[in-house]
């Protein structure tokens, strides 16, 4: 997994720290213009988070949950990847002390660039 990320995001580390415990090996690139990948591989506008990775074929938009990366490159359903819009309180690397966590829905990206739900967490 290739994580584009500015090199002074400490909750995008997080994220990295959380897809290598869970099994992934991680190229992190540190970039000042995030935008342009964004770009490149197709985030939907306004579905944009503060990091963009690249897998198998696929782009996951922010802190989704490493089950849900799984999930993707299990299924392979039909699409360009998962978005989770902006930074959702206990997602992870955006874990609260308290442990709480925001309601938030990671949406997959169908090749016309529409989002449908792919997973519900803390509802």
């Amino acid at each position: 997994m290739v994580v584009s990320k500015s090199p002074n995001c400490g909750c995008c580390q997080l994220w990295v720290e959380h897809m290598e415990h869970a099994g992934f090996t991680i190229q992190v690139v540190n970039t000042d213009n995030v935008n342009a990948i964004k770009e490149r591989v197709g985030i939907p506008y306004g579905k944009g988070s503060c990091h963009t990775a690249e897998v198998d074929g696929y782009f996951v938009e922010g802190h989704v949950p490493a089950d849900d990366i799984k999930r993707l490159l299990t299924e392979r359903p039909e699409g360009k990847g998962l978005v989770l819009p902006g930074m959702p309180a206990g997602s992870p690397g955006m874990e609260l002390p308290d442990g709480r966590v925001q309601p938030y829905v990671v949406e997959l990206v169908a090749r016309d660039g529409a989002t449908s739900a792919f997973a519900h967490h803390a509802d």
